[in-house]
C-alpha cells in the first residue's frame, strides 16, 4: 500500500511539474557544452531554472556532450540529467561536430585518424547517457587538408564529401553509439542552408535512412543582413520539405536568438515552424534564452497591438529567480509566441501546397521556394517529382534530375499543367525542351516598370506600375510568335517582354515564369502582376490571397488557413475562398468577417477559360508582423 501511495505521489508530483505544457507540440532547450560546465556549481543550474522555466514550459533538454573538442565531465553529466528526470523533464545528448566553431565554422578532418577516433568516442559518450542524441548542425565537412586531397582522387569535391559524411555518420556515429546503448536513437539536424548541403557532405537522400530521425533548422534570422538572405518563410517550407524527405521522422524545428534586429522577428520563426506542425520546437540555446530580449528597431508598429505586443509582454514581465532580468527575456517571448501558437495549431490540418519539385542535391536559383512563398503562394516542396498534381511548379533546380524534361511531357500529355521559371528554362537549353516549346533565355537583360495583362491582338490591360516606379531586371525570354503567348507582359520604353508565357502541349500547357535578376524583386511587382500569376499557378487551390507582397498562406487540408504579414505597416489582404461561403470565422477569437462581391474581373479573354466555380471573397486587415488563421463558412 505505501509503495503504491509513493507511486502515485510520484506521479502527482511529475503531473504538478508539467502541467500548463502546450498542447499541440513539445518545447526543448538546447545546453551547449559550455553552459553544462558551467553547472559544476548547483546553484547557477537552479537560478537558470527558475528563470527560464517560469517564462516557458519546458519538456526536454538537450544536454550537450562535446563541442569544439572538449568533452563533457562524466559525472557531471550524470548530475545535470538527475536534475532535470527528478523535475519531470526528459532529457537526450547533443554533440556539436565542429572543429573550431570560432573559425568559420571549421569542420573536423574525417580523412585524419585522429579526428575520426574522437567523433567515435563522443558518440560513445552521448550513448552511455542517454538514449536519445542529436547531432547539432555541424556535422559536415569543409576541410581540404592533404589527407582530403589524396583520397578525394578525381572525383568532385560534392561527390567525395557525401561519400565521406554518409560513412562517417554510419560508422563513427551510429554505429559507435548503438554498441554501447542499442536502443539509443541518434538524430540527425540539418542546418536552414538546404540549397548547399551536398557541397560540404550533407547528404537528404541516404542520411535520413543512415540515422533514426531528423531534426529541422528553422532560424530564419533577419532576411537582409545574415548570411544566405534567408526570407521568413523557409521557417514553415524547410519544415514541410524535410516531412516529404522523411514522412513522420522529422523531429521538430530549431531556432535560436541570433541577428534579429527586432523581437518580432524571433516570435514569427516559432510561431512559422508551429504552422508548419513540427512536433517539437528546440530553443538555443539555454543561457541566451535567460537573458534580457532587445526590442530592437520596431518603431514603426510598437504603438500597435501586433502579432507580438510586447508593451502587454512587459507590462505584464515578473522577474522570477536570482539573476533574472528587469525586463522579458528570450524565454519570456518564446512562452509568449508559443502559447498563442497553441492556440492556433490544433484547429489546422495538415499543410497543403503548390507541388514544386527539388530533387536530392540539387541546387539553382538558391532558395528562391521562399520568396515565391512571401508574395502569398503556399508551396509543398518535394524531393520526388509530383505526379498527382494538376499543377507543378519546378525552378532551376529541377535540372538535376536527368529525366526531366521526359517527366515535363508526361505531365503535359495527362492534360496538366507544368509552370518552369526562366532559369530552368536556361539550364535545359540543348536538354530536350525543344521538343515541347521552341522558347529561350537571351543574354539580353530587360529593366521594366510597368506591366500588362492579355493575349491576343489588341487585347493588353494595364496592370500597374509600381508606386515608385522601380526598374526591376529581368532576363529576355524569347519565344515565336503564335506557338506561345504572352500572358503578362513587362514593358520597357515602350517594348513588351514576356514574364508569365504560355504554351499549349498535347493536352497540357507549359507556363515560363520569367523571375527577376534580383528574387527579391518579386515583392516590388504590382499586386495585378501577382494575381495574374496566381491565376495560373493557384488555379484550383481552395483559398488564396491578393495584395500587397511579403504577406504568407499557410492552408491545410481541413479547410483552416493562416494569413501572416511580414510588412511594417498595415495592410488590407483580398481572400478569396472556393465554395459558397458567406464569412471567415477568426479561430482564436471568434471574430467573423463577412463576405463581399468584387467587381468583374476585367482580364480580356476570359471566356476561353471554362466556367468558374463559386467563390467567396473577403477583406481582412492585417496589422504588422502579425497572423490571423481561419476557417470559412456558410
Amino acid at each position: 500500500m505505501k509503495k503504491l501511495l509513493c507511486i502515485l505521489a510520484c506521479a502527482a508530483a511529475l503531473s504538478g511539474a508539467r502541467a500548463g505544457n502546450y498542447q499541440n507540440f513539445a518545447v526543448a532547450v538546447y545546453i551547449p557544452e559550455r553552459v553544462v560546465a558551467t553547472f559544476a556549481d548547483p546553484k547557477v543550474l537552479q537560478s537558470q531554472w527558475d528563470i527560464i522555466s517560469s517564462q516557458v514550459k519546458v519538456d526536454k533538454v538537450y544536454i550537450e556532450v562535446q563541442r569544439d573538442g572538449i568533452l563533457a565531465d562524466d559525472k557531471l553529466l550524470d548530475e545535470v540529467k538527475r536534475f532535470f528526470v527528478s523535475r519531470g523533464i526528459q532529457v537526450a545528448g547533443g554533440s556539436a561536430f565542429t572543429g573550431a566553431e570560432s573559425d568559420l565554422f571549421h569542420s573536423f578532418c574525417y580523412t585524419d585518424p585522429v579526428d575520426r577516433a574522437f567523433v567515435k568516442k563522443a558518440s560513445e559518450l552521448a550513448a552511455r547517457h542517454f538514449d536519445e542524441f542529436i547531432l547539432d548542425d555541424f556535422f559536415f565537412v569543409n576541410s581540404k587538408t592533404d589527407s582530403d586531397i589524396a583520397a578525394k582522387g578525381d572525383r568532385s569535391w560534392t561527390d567525395f564529401r557525401l561519400g565521406l559524411m554518409d560513412e562517417a555518420g554510419s560508422t563513427l556515429v551510429v554505429k559507435a553509439a548503438k554498441d554501447v546503448n542499442p536502443k539509443i536513437k541518434v538524430v540527425i539536424k540539418f542546418p536552414n542552408w538546404y540549397e548547399h548541403f551536398q557541397g560540404l557532405g550533407f547528404d537528404l537522400d541516404k542520411e535520413p535512412r543512415i540515422f533514426d530521425g531528423i531534426y529541422t533548422g528553422t532560424e530564419t534570422r533577419d532576411p537582409v543582413y545574415t548570411d544566405q538572405y534567408l526570407q521568413q518563410y523557409e521557417s514553415y517550407q524547410i519544415i514541410r520539405y524535410f516531412e516529404n524527405i522523411k514522412p513522420g521522422g522529422n523531429g521538430g524545428g530549431w531556432v535560436d536568438t541570433y541577428n534579429a534586429r527586432y523581437v518580432d522577428r524571433y516570435a514569427e520563426q516559432l510561431w512559422d515552424t508551429m504552422f508548419a506542425k513540427a512536433r517539437e520546437i528546440t530553443l538555443f540555446m539555454w543561457a541566451t534564452i535567460a537573458e534580457k530580449a532587445e526590442a530592437g528597431d520596431r518603431a514603426e508598429w510598437a504603438g500597435l497591438k501586433t502579432g507580438l505586443d510586447f508593451n502587454a509582454v512587459a507590462a505584464a514581465y515578473h522577474p522570477v529567480g536570482e539573476g533574472a532580468p528587469a525586463t522579458p527575456s528570450w524565454a519570456t517571448v518564446a512562452g509568449v509566441a508559443l502559447r498563442q501558437a497553441d492556440a492556433v495549431v490544433g484547429n489546422l490540418g495538415n499543410p497543403i501546397g503548390i507541388a514544386c519539385y527539388k530533387p536530392y542535391q540539387s541546387m539553382g536559383e538558391d532558395f528562391l521556394h521562399n520568396y515565391i512563398g512571401m508574395i502569398g503562394i503556399p508551396i509543398d516542396m518535394r524531393p520526388e517529382f509530383p505526379t498527382d498534381a494538376k499543377v507543378v511548379l519546378l525552378t532551376e533546380s529541377a535540372k538535376f534530375d536527368p529525366d526531366i524534361v521526359a517527366k515535363i511531357k508526361r505531365q503535359l500529355e495527362d492534360g496538366k499543367s507544368v509552370v518552369i521559371t526562366s532559369g530552368l528554362l536556361r539550364a535545359l537549353k540543348g536538354k530536350g525542351i525543344e521538343g515541347i516549346c521552341e522558347t529561350e533565355v537571351t543574354d539580353n537583360k530587360v529593366l521594366a516598370t510597368d506591366y500588362v495583362f492579355g493575349w491576343g491582338p489588341g487585347s493588353h490591360t494595364d496592370l500597374g506600375a509600381q508606386e515608385h516606379k522601380v526598374g526591376i531586371l529581368f532576363p529576355e525570354v524569347r519565344f515565336l510568335t503564335n506557338d506561345a503567348w504572352a500572358l503578362v507582359g513587362a514593358i520597357e520604353n515602350g517594348n513588351g517582354y514576356p514574364v508569365l508565357l504560355m504554351d499549349r502541349y498535347s493536352k497540357g500547357v507549359l507556363y515560363v515564369w520569367t523571375i527577376p535578376d534580383n528574387f527579391r524583386n518579386l515583392y516590388a511587382l504590382p499586386s495585378g502582376v501577382t494575381s495574374a500569376i496566381k491565376d495560373v499557378v493557384m488555379r484550383d487551390f481552395f483559398v488564396r490571397i491578393d495584395g500587397p507582397s511579403q504577406v504568407s498562406l499557410f492552408a491545410y487540408d481541413n479547410g483552416a488557413f493562416v494569413v501572416e504579414s511580414f510588412l511594417p505597416g498595415q495592410a488590407v489582404v483580398n481572400v478569396t475562398v472556393n465554395g459558397e461561403f458567406t464569412k471567415l470565422r477568426n479561430l482564436v477569437t471568434g471574430e467573423v468577417v463577412a463576405s463581399y462581391t468584387p467587381e468583374a474581373p476585367k482580364w480580356p479573354f476570359r471566356r476561353h477559360q471554362a466556367p468558374q466555380a463559386p467563390k467567396a471573397h473577403f477583406h481582412v486587415p492585417m496589422l504588422p508582423h502579425s497572423y490571423a488563421a481561419f476557417a470559412p463558412e456558410k
